[in-house]
């Protein structure tokens, strides 16, 4: 492929990454083909059809699953919400709707989710082929899989970490995204951060220690297919920033946020990520809140004496 034409291909990228961040900000309202393709800058006739071929699947599937998948996680993280108020949340104009496709989709009633979160083991949940996280309202990795004494023992022993809750402020940042499997794929992770460091580089954006790195993980692994799952490598960047191709823009929203600080080796992020739902949540009166869970990282690992990745975890929280 010439390099026009990655260009172009880059341009569309950008629309649909676009249309997609829309959705996920928007997801209780009437999400219209024309207000999208809106959005997207295409004309409503042709829309449709390139959404389509870019991402493997019609928008109205990307809406549905999407409004699906989130609906799920929210029944577990908030069992002080009824399900109709759950439905309406998400999009669903009934809970008669919301029912149906929900057990057209989980194979199970939403009320036999909420009772038994063990039921992620069915049809559409994916724990065991999964190494990632999810958005706020969701907790990253397997939380039932680490709250024993042997998980204790073996983990708490080996990672030097501790979590702090604050206030943070709004970040605007520049990104690049991927679409599909990133577990245990430090390649793609360098790949996406190379890229998104030369676009920024070649701009004068660069300004370490100010400048930060930070991955925002947007779906559940528990949930959602793996090839579906998004996870954008970002940069801080003044919010006037003009972006292009595939390079996107937006805002992590500011808040209450409890933050792990680890000192980890490369293979233990899965471990750092567990510490916080397994063991750090349950005692700390609080419980996650909206929005992204993102990792900031501090440090170059290869300029580290051990090679330690130093690394914040955040999940944004509210009282429990």
């Amino acid at each position: 492929m010439d390099y026009r034409k990655e260009l172009l291909r880059e341009e569309y990228r950008s629309r649909i990454n676009k249309v997609q961040d829309y959705i996920e900000a928007n997801i209780c309202e009437e999400l219209s083909v024309v207000k999208l393709a809106e959005v997207a800058n295409f004309s409503p006739y042709h829309f449709h059809r390139i959404f389509s071929a870019m991402t493997g699947e019609s928008l109205y599937q990307h809406i549905q699953r999407i409004r699906l998948e989130k609906s799920a996680s929210t029944l577990v993280a908030n069992p002080k919400k009824s399900i109709t108020e759950v439905a309406y949340e998400c999009g669903f104009t009934n809970q008669a709707s919301f029912a149906r496709a929900f057990k057209k989709y989980f194979n199970v009633s939403a009320g036999e989710w909420r009772k038994n979160p063990r039921l992620y083991k069915s049809k559409n949940c994916k724990m065991d082929s999964n190494l990632g996280k999810e958005n706020a309202k969701d907790f990253p990795y397997n939380k039932d899989a680490v709250k024993n004494f042997y998980w204790r023992e073996k983990y708490m022993s080996n990672i030097r970490f501790s979590v702090e809750v604050k206030e943070m402020p709004e970040l605007s940042v520049v990104y690049i995204r991927n679409t599909g499997s990133y577990k245990g794929d430090q390649t793609l992770f360098d790949r996406l951060f190379g890229k998104l460091y030369t676009w920024a580089d070649a701009r004068g954006l660069i300004n370490f220690p100010e400048t930060k790195m930070i991955t925002v993980y947007h779906d559940n692994p528990e949930i959602t297919e793996e090839n579906n799952l998004r996870i954008s490598a970002c940069m801080t960047a003044p919010e006037d920033t003009q972006v292009d191709g595939e390079i996107g823009k937006m805002k992590i929203s500011g808040g209450k946020y409890a933050i792990g600080h680890f000192e980890i080796k490369g293979d233990q992020y899965q471990d750092a990520w567990n510490t916080i739902c397994g063991e750090w949540f349950p005692e700390s009166g609080y419980q996650p809140d909206e929005g992204p869970c993102f990792e900031l990282y501090l440090n170059d690992h290869n300029q580290h004496p051990e090679k330690m990745h130093i690394v914040d975890i955040y999940v944004p929280v509210k009282p429990l």
